[in-house]
């Protein structure tokens, strides 16, 4: 019941798990998407992490692009010279040089501005990135996967997702269901949870009453795990 650090046994989870297993030996994009807390950043790490995968040697790079402010994204992303604004006072490699070989995680893909959606959408169409305040474009080898816990169709209607970026980025959609709409799996997690947390605090914990799991079972979950 436990794949690659996820815990389940439901049905719509192991659809997942074998999603995964196919399509961690390639490099085509892929997309995410599920409430918060539903374990997005953890499929990605699955994929990355799977032995079928030949990048798994090379670097895993998470970012929440929601916890970037809007002016230094492209630079976290892309990179920086020297001088090209103030404050940059050396050359910095951006995240997509920083997971070179490897996997590049971005979480909450519609925070990214629409100026630098242009630029990623030509990251991954011509494997090419430019640092702000370059003259010349780098190649780059990496492996792209996106999270988002919005419906991502409806932010390309509302405009903060640009429509080819989507169709770039869904080339595999994974979607993650609610914990509330895969009960059958809270068991399993409640007694991962209480031996993982009993041995961290040093409590002889050893079960659960039925009144207590039945409670947990009807609860909604609206933080999912």
């Amino acid at each position: 019941n436990r794949f690659e650090g996820i815990i389940a046994k439901s049905q719509r989870m192991k659809e997942v798990f074998e999603t995964v297993q196919k399509v961690a030996p390639g490099s085509s994009t892929v997309m995410v998407t599920g409430e918060s807390g539903t374990g997005k950043e953890l499929v990605a790490t699955a994929i990355h992490n799977n032995y079928n995968n030949p990048r798994k040697a090379k670097p895993f790079v998470s970012v929440n692009c929601g916890a970037i402010p809007e002016g230094l994204m492209e630079s976290e992303l892309f990179g920086h010279v020297k001088g090209s604004f103030t404050g940059a006072v050396v050359n910095k490699r951006g995240l997509f040089e920083e997971a070179g070989g490897g996997t590049l995680f971005l979480d909450e893909i519609t925070a990214i501005p629409p100026p630098v959606q242009v630029k990623l959408l030509r990251a991954i169409q011509e494997k090419e990135i430019r640092r702000v305040g370059d003259t010349k474009d780098l190649k780059v080898d990496v492996r792209l996967i996106a999270a988002s816990n919005t419906e991502v169709e409806k932010a390309v209607a509302d405009g903060l997702l640009r429509e080819d970026l989507f169709y770039r980025l869904n080339v595999i959609p994974i979607h993650l269901p609610p914990l509330r709409e895969r009960r059958e799996d809270i068991p399993l997690l409640v007694t991962h949870f209480m031996r993982k947390f009993a041995l961290a605090f040093g409590k002889e914990v050893k079960g659960i009453s039925p009144e207590a799991l039945q409670i947990l079972e009807q609860y909604h979950w609206p933080g999912n795990i």
